[in-house]
């Protein structure tokens, strides 16, 4: 029998750093924020079926944000402002991205591939562009709260970047996110002491 590698290559995530332009305090992987965005996703789905707007599938969205930033282990992280630089960049980079979970997928058994298949590759229904749209937002949140860390710290490197993620997320007119930001968001600049007080 041939060895799986499947597990053996998500254990390879804590080795791909993100913010590959830029100065870091702390440099970030995209296993901690594979983490920090599936707990994020997490809260949203919850507030948004608090709110009573509509019901999402929580569970499955967070299942989406543990595997969205998989094919970068194949891949890489391409910064931001490279992938956008231009169409054609931004198209290659894409197909690279599906050959990356093909890969993935086909690095798995055949009796556990079809398990994984919905979360590598979602079928694009009404309910999983709704459930991506809120891991988009989470991955969003993740970035900006590692803005504002850089800058606790010191590094005004991250200032523009810290600007543009708020603003991108104010612009996808969320409730929920909308929400984090007023509530939520602030305790990401208090110290832990002031984090605990009760």
């Amino acid at each position: 029998m041939s060895s799986i590698s499947f597990f053996a290559l998500v254990s390879r995530m804590k080795y791909i750093n993100r913010w590959g332009l830029m100065r870091n305090s702390r440099q970030e992987n995209i296993a901690e924020h594979t983490l920090e965005t599936a707990y994020l996703t997490h809260l949203l789905c919850e507030l948004r079926n608090l709110s009573g707007e509509t019901v999402v599938d929580t569970e499955r969205a967070v299942m989406l944000a543990l595997y969205h930033d998989l094919p970068e282990i194949i891949t890489g992280d391409l910064p931001t402002p490279v992938k956008y630089s231009s169409k054609g960049l931004l198209d290659a980079y894409r197909e690279s991205e599906r050959a990356a979970v093909r890969t993935l997928i086909g690095s798995l058994p055949d009796y556990l591939a079809p398990r994984y298949e919905g979360y590598l590759e979602p079928e694009p229904t009404e309910d999983t562009v709704e459930l991506l749209k809120i891991v988009k937002a989470a991955d969003k949140l993740s970035a900006l709260i590692k803005c504002i860390e850089e800058r606790r710290s010191g590094n005004t490197d991250f200032s523009q970047a810290e600007r543009q993620t708020l603003e991108s997320l104010k612009a996808m007119g969320m409730s929920e996110v909308e929400l984090f930001l007023r509530d939520y968001l602030p305790a990401y600049e208090m110290t832990l002491d002031e984090q605990t007080r009760v």
